[in-house]
Formats: structure tokens, C-alpha cells, sequence
């Protein structure tokens, strides 16, 4: 996906609600929107209503650390801005209308909070956003841009802020009149620390007149539920109807708590117990909608007698096959075609009735949870496009053929659950470019071999949890980094420990990864430097680089020609659609976002109309011309001869100079013409691509009529339920709307409509696309306009196709 092409992203959330332990909170000043930010970086926006009904709308992806404070960053009501901080220093300008992030930054601190002043210099106003946290003193950033104007330092005992206040007055506009803080910072505050002599000293002992705020709730609290983190609440109150004073919590499990404080007279005391307004929680919202969010393969993962799918724990797409592949939480992968599974669960139609649709295949080896799945063809072509990589927490990585189901190895060598996959660079040696890369959270780190089908290294004397892996293949070197800032260098070729450092040096070397490696000084590239590394560390490898080099670069230029002969039409290098899985927390199943990018789309079948044969085209030039061709027989059978002794050629180069893998080619190629495709029929990938896109974006009842000519003439299809888009913006930064959107906007259109009836889910599909936001209905009308003129322009263009024929009915 490019950064300036039209891409719209379509989400499915599945049954389970998104993890949302709750770090900070807002309230904006019409009391009709509430902003929470969380431990894992997302930040949730939450509607309102004047009775204090409470409805999630959308999630925001943009921090990769927990949220530390929020703050509104505009003074009108017609434009609401809200500024986000992030440990890490992140700082985002967000649209809190449709999610957009119109700005971001990142500092070198951390703030703790954050204070919106506005002043006026002569007709304009600007707004300033008064910055505090893990330093000695006070950044001034302007509110459009984030840039740093100026900071108040305090010359006298500077220290971490915890607090400050802005006293405004009339005689002095503009100006900053006092700031007031302590000297001591609350993350010092040595109670809440379970590190601290004090709190192993006097844990489990009851004090007087206080709660423990990390680590238990008081047991005769009425819900007795085990507090993650301790709540946020904060106090608010509206300075525009209705004039609401809110008391308002948020706690680790996701969930808002609202008190409503009365208005009362000093002399009129408060009750004692205060009755809470309104409480909800992201997972109680997703559970009262009707029919539950879907997931992407929920219709082949519901077991008899149960209404639960089977979670989702790890995906990965194929976009040169158009095929999804998930594992399960019960050890079992699915292959499955993703357009017609997102299909399913997103529109209506005959595929409903259908058992086991789409086409699939279940491959079982695993015997518990699959953690990680990885296609290293699509990473590099080096690899063979057969082989499917998984891993598990039953500590085993297992070695699967895509196109037949087969299990082809297995690997257990480590003592723990496998947690990532990586692919090792280009440039690294001949046998490390044939392996991957896994890690797993006993903190071992495996090179596995898949044309060996065996383990070349295994480094495992890291003693806290792998977080970085990094490579420097010119010195064949392994770098791993871990969670306590140590580094460890490892040899690949021997597995021998270079070195363990701390400190800035280890910086220096994760850092020194990152560079660049001029191409004189490649591995494979310079033999004078290669054959020195070599003898330096008596590495094998790099010994037996240099001596198969010039018959490497011999066999790889007679063999380019051929393959550059292949394809006279240019091939468009991004995808049209992109199933990429996310998750909020790393104990949450898989949601999957849908990428569309608009013009690849349109490319696509341009170059497939393109590619399409038109007899009427044939002129009689065009017969003219190939009657001239067969006058040159003589030149044609020089060429033919030519050839012969250039396949002769290569057919020796095969045989004797190159590696064993090229021996396994025919052998492919027997096995693929064996095995038909996965989704055993035949569809245009393309068009059921545009299908679904086209079925997602229509403004379904808004017109009877249309909507009949796009069900039966075109081939269109119904979604089940207003359709969750998503919005990106600068950055990567990205909105994704929650399944309870269309709630809100159910009741925002019942509202307005005149006869004051309720408007059905049917009506409000396609109002509900388009009542977003402006930025979302631009995107949605430019892309129904572009792509319906390309279709419109197309011979024999159709929606319409033979393969749901095919399937067993119920």
C-alpha cells in the first residue's frame, strides 16, 4: 500500500471486544463525547447522550506506549481537537469528529499532563498546550503545529512536576500569572512500588484508613473484581447544556463508571451513598448487538453445540494466491480464500446457505495454541513458495507444503512457546538465507534450516525476554536485545557468544544495525573483504562464498535473460487488497482489517481487460504483418537453433554448478500439476474483489429501486450490518469505527427524521456509510465513482459468477 494512494480500510472485530485498560480520561466540553486512552496505546472515543447513555464509536491506532495523559487542544464546538501524550514522547493531534491525526510528533520526554490555554493577539486567537511530566520544567507547544515554542524552567530545587494550575486574570491576558507544584514525584511514592522494602515488609497487612491502589480491592466492595492497575477517575463538569457535574471512572477492564452529582446548597448535605448514573463496558457493548460482530472465519470455526468460535490466534495473507491463512486457538490452520470468506461475513447472499463455504483447508500438527504463522516466500523469493512456516506454544515449529496440506518437518529444540518468525536478510550467508528465524519466551533464539530441515544454531542463554532481533550479515552476526537493555552478538556460522554488553555500548551496536552497509562492502559482493572475515573467523561459510562466487554470478546472468523474457505487460507492484491482522493486546484473538487500495483495484482490471483477447481487433495490417513474418524462415530457424544450445547451457549450470534446490523444480512442478488449488473452483480474484468493495461502499436504502438493480443486474450484495470503515491518516496513523457505531448513528438519524419512527438496520446500512464524517464520505464517493466508471468501461464485466453453483447444499 503507498502512502498516496486512496486506501479504505474495512474491519472485522470478531465476538470478542478489544482489551482497554484504561490510562487516561477526558470529557469534552459539550459532555457529549468521552476520550479514554489505555495502557496498550489506543485511544477509544465514546458518545454521550444528554441522559447519560454511553455508546462506543471508534478505536484509534497511532502509539506504540501506553497513553499517558489526554487534552483538549481547541476552544470551538464546531471544530473539537484533542491532543494525546504517549510514554515514549509521542504527541498526536487527533479530529475527535472522524479520528483523522492531523499532526504528530515525537520529543525525547514523557508527559504527565497537559493544559489547553487560548489567549488572543489582536482579531486571531491561538491556543497554546502547557506540557508537564518526567523533567524540570514546563514546555510550551503550540496547539496546531506541536512544535516547541519556549519552556519554564524553575531555577529553585527543580524537580519532576506532578501538578500545576493556570490562574487567569483580567488585568494580565495572555500571560501565565503562577504555576504550582511539588517537589516530589507520585512514581516515587514508595506504597505502590512492589519492588520497595515497604510493601514486602507490610504486604497483607490491613492499614488504617487507607485502600492498597495496585494491587487488591477491598473484598466487601459490592463487584469483589481484581483491579490490573488502579482506576482513573476524574471530575468534570459542562460548561454548555446540559450543565452536567460528572464524576467519571475508567478501570483496566475496559469499563466507564458515571456518577451524576445533584446540584445541592451548602446547607444541604450530600447523601451518603451517591448511585452511579451509567456503566458500560466495551465487551457488554459488543455483547447487546444483534447479530454479534463477525469474524473473518467464523463460519468454519463454530463447533456443534456451541455458539463461540474457535479464536483466531495468528494470520497471515497471501496476496499472490488471495489466500488467508489463520491458526487457531485449538493448534489447527485454516487456508482459506479471503475474499469469499470476507465475503460471508459481510454480505448477504445463496453462500449462506451453503456448508463449509468457502472451500477450505484444515491442516492439524499443532496440539495447542498456534502463536505465529510465516510464508517466507512472500518475505523473499529465495525461498520455496511451498512452504508454510508455523509455530506454537507446544514449543514446536512445524514445516508445512501450502498447496498439498502436507506436514513436511518438524523442530523442537525450544523450551518454550514460539513467539516470532523472522526472515534473516539478503545478504547473509548461502546456508543462513535458506533458514528462519525463531524466538521463543524460554529466550532462545533458533536458526532453522528448511532445506536441511534442521537446527545450524541455537543461542539460549539470554536471561530476561527477547524484545529486538537484529542482523549484521557483512560481520555474520546475530544481535539479539532483550528487556533489561543487554545485548548479545552471536557468530551464525559457528554459534559461538562474541560478546554480552550493557549500556550505551549496547545502543551503539543496535543502533550500528540500522546503518546502511555500502554495496562495495557486501559479503557477497567484495571477495577481498569476504575472504579476510573468512580467515579472520575461520567461517566455512564465508570460505565456501568465495570459492562458488564467480560460478554464482556465471549461472545467475545466463539464467536473468530468461527470466526477463517473461511478461511483455508490466505488472502493478501493490496489492489491490491487503488482510492484515491486528490486535489491541497480546492475549486478545485476532481482529483483521481489510486494505483496499482504490487504484490498484482499477489497475487490476484494466490490465486484465487489457490481457483479454478481442477478435474484433484483427485488421488487416495485422494479417499483413504475419504474412511478412513467414518470409523469414531462415532467420526463425537460427533463433530456434540459438535456443536449443542456450536451454543445453543452462540445463549443465542446473546440473552441476548450482545448488540442490534447483533439483527440486521438477519435482515442484509435478506436485503442483498433482494438487489443485485451494479453493477447488475457479474465480476472478480481481472481480471478487471489486465485488466486495462495490457491495460495502453502496448507500444501501437510500433508493428501493437501485438497490434492486444492483442485487439482481449487477450482482451486487447486501451486507448483513452497517459495515465498520476505518480512515487513514498522516503518518500511518489510523481510525477504525467499532461495531457499535451504527448505534449512535441510529439515533442521530431518528432524530432528524420528521415522522419521528425507527428507522431498521436495512435503512440505516447505507446512511450509516455516509454519515460518518466528511473525510469518510469523500473517500467512499470518490472511490464508488472511480471504480464504477472502470467497470462501466470494461467488455463483459460482472458480478455475477457460476462457482457458488458448485458448492454442496445444506
Amino acid at each position: 500500500m503507498t502512502g498516496n494512494s486512496l486506501v479504505l480500510p474495512i474491519v472485522l472485530w470478531g465476538h470478542n471486544a478489544p482489551t482497554h485498560c484504561i490510562s487516561s480520561l477526558l470529557v469534552m466540553d459539550d459532555l457529549a463525547t468521552i476520550i479514554t486512552g489505555c495502557h496498550d496505546g489506543q485511544i477509544c472515543i465514546w458518545d454521550m447522550t444528554p441522559e447519560l447513555e454511553i455508546n462506543p464509536r471508534a478505536l484509534l491506532f497511532g502509539h506504540t506506549a501506553s497513553v499517558t495523559c489526554l487534552s483538549k487542544a481547541s476552544a470551538g464546538s464546531d471544530k473539537q481537537y484533542l491532543v494525546s501524550a504517549s510514554e515514549s514522547g509521542e504527541m498526536c493531534l487527533w479530529d475527535v469528529n472522524d479520528g483523522r491525526c492531523i499532526e504528530f510528533t515525537k520529543l525525547a520526554c514523557a508527559h504527565t499532563g497537559i493544559q489547553f490555554y487560548q489567549f488572543t493577539i489582536g482579531t486571531q486567537r491561538e491556543g497554546r498546550l502547557l506540557c508537564h511530566g518526567h523533567y524540570p520544567e514546563i514546555l510550551v507547544v503550540d496547539a496546531t503545529s506541536l512544535e516547541v515554542l519556549y519552556s519554564l524552567v524553575s531555577k529553585i530545587s527543580p524537580d519532576w512536576i506532578s501538578s500545576m494550575s493556570i490562574i487567569r486574570s483580567h488585568r494580565t491576558q495572555g500571560n501565565l500569572n503562577k504555576i504550582s507544584h511539588t517537589n516530589k514525584a507520585p512514581t516515587h511514592y514508595q506504597p505502590c512500588l512492589p519492588a520497595s522494602e515497604h510493601f514486602r515488609s507490610n504486604m497483607g497487612k490491613k492499614t488504617e484508613g487507607s485502600i492498597p491502589p495496585l494491587v487488591y480491592s477491598i473484598a466487601d466492595r459490592a463487584d469483589k473484581q481484581l483491579l490490573i492497575c488502579p482506576p482513573v477517575t476524574r471530575f468534570f463538569f459542562g460548561r454548555r447544556e446540559p450543565f452536567h457535574k460528572l464524576l467519571i471512572q475508567g478501570d483496566s477492564a475496559g469499563r466507564l463508571t458515571v456518577w451524576s452529582i445533584p446540584e445541592t446548597s451548602p446547607l444541604q448535605p450530600l447523601s451518603s451513598a451517591l448511585q452511579e448514573s451509567v456503566s458500560i463496558s466495551l465487551q457488554e457493548a459488543f455483547d447487546k448487538l444483534m447479530p454479534s460482530p463477525a469474524g473473518i472465519i467464523d463460519q468454519l470455526s463454530v463447533l456443534s453445540g456451541s455458539n463461540e468460535p474457535i479464536k483466531v490466534t495468528a494470520s497471515v495473507y497471501i496476496p499472490s494466491q488471495g489466500r488467508l491463512v489463520c491458526g487457531r486457538e485449538d493448534g489447527s490452520i485454516v487456508l482459506v480464500p479471503a475474499t469469499q470468506t470476507a465475503i460471508v461475513q459481510l454480505l448477504q447472499g445463496e453462500h449462506m446457505l451453503r456448508r463449509g463455504w468457502p472451500p477450505h483447508r484444515t491442516l492439524r500438527g499443532h496440539r495447542h495454541k498456534v502463536t505465529c504463522l510465516l510464508y517466507p516466500h512472500q518475505v523473499s523469493p529465495r525461498y520455496d513458495q511451498r512452504s508454510l512456516v508455523s509455530g506454537g506454544v507446544d514449543f514446536s515449529v512445524i514445516i508445512w507444503d501450502i498447496f498439498t496440506g502436507e506436514m513436511k518437518h518438524i523442530f523442537c529444540v525450544h523450551g518454550g512457546e514460539i513467539t516470532q518468525l523472522i526472515v534473516p536478510p539478503e545478504n547473509c550467508s548461502t546456508r543462513v538465507q535458506h533458514c528462519v528465524c525463531s524466538v521463543a519466551s524460554d529466550h532462545s533464539v533458533g536458526l532453522l534450516s528448511l532445506r536441511e530441515r534442521k537446527c545450524i544454531m541455537l543461542a539460549s542463554r539470554h536471561l530476561f525476554p527477547i524484545q529486538v532481533i537484529k542482523w549484521r550479515p557483512c560481520d555474520d552476526y546475530l544481535v539479539v536485545g532483550c528487556s533489561d537493555g543487554s545485548v548479545y552478538v552471536w557468530q551464525m556460522d559457528t554459534g559461538a557468544l562474541d560478546r554480552c554488553v550493557m549500556g550505551i555500548t549496547a545502543v551503539e551496536i543496535l543502533n550500528a544495525c540500522d546503518e546502511v552497509v555500502p554495496a562495495a562492502l557486501d559479503s557477497l559482493n567484495h571477495p577481498a573483504v569476504n575472504l579476510k572475515q573468512a580467515m579472520t573467523r575461520r567461517s566455512l561459510a564465508a570460505l565456501k562464498n568465495m570459492a562458488q562466487h564467480k560460478l554464482q554470478t556465471l549461472a545467475t546472468n545466463l539464467l536473468a535473460a530468461d527470466n526477463a523474457d517473461k511478461g511483455n505487460l508490466p505488472k502493478y507492484s501493490h496489492n489491490s487488497l491487503v488482510v492484515q491482522a491486528m490486535k489491541t493486546n497480546v492475549t486478545d484473538p485476532d481482529m483483521h482489517v481489510l486494505f483496499f487500495d482504490v487504484e490498484a483495484v482499477i489497475i487490476q482490471l484494466l490490465t486484465e481487460e487489457a490481457q483479454r483477447p478481442n477478435p474484433t481487433l484483427i485488421s488487416p495490417e495485422t494479417l499483413q504483418k504475419a504474412q511478412g513474418g513467414a518470409d523469414k524462415g531462415g532467420s526463425f530457424l537460427a533463433n530456434k537453433i540459438f535456443k536449443q544450445v542456450k536451454e543445453t547451457i543452462k540445463e549443465n549450470i542446473k546440473e552441476h554448478l548450482l545448488d540442490e534446490d534447483e533439483d527440486e523444480e521438477e519435482e515442484q512442478r509435478r506436485r503442483e500439476e498433482k494438487s489443485k488449488s485451494l479453493s477447488l473452483l475457479e474465480y476472478n480474484l480481481t472481480m471478487d474483489t471489486a465485488k466486495l468493495f462495490m457491495s460495502c461502499l453502496h448507500a444501501w436504502g437510500l433508493n428501493g429501486e437501485l438497490d434492486e438493480v444492483c442485487l439482481t443486474r449487477l450482482g451486487m450484495l447486501r451486507p448483513h450490518t452497517p459495515v465498520s470503515f476505518g480512515l487513514i491518516s498522516r503518518g500511518g496513523h489510523m481510525s477504525l469505527m467499532l461495531p457499535t457505531f451504527k448505534d449512535s448513528l441510529l439515533r442521530q438519524l431518528a432524530e432528524g427524521c420528521a415522522e419521528g419512527r425507527k428507522l431498521s438496520v436495512s435503512e440505516i446500512v447505507g446512511k450509516g456509510t455516509y454519515g460518518v464524517s466528511r473525510a469518510v464520505t469523500t473517500q467512499h464517493l470518490l472511490s464508488v465513482i472511480s471504480l464504477a466508471n472502470t467497470l462501466m468501461g470494461m467488455t463483459n464485466a460482472t458480478f455475477i459468477g457460476e462457482h457458488m453453483k458448485k458448492a454442496p447444499a445444506r
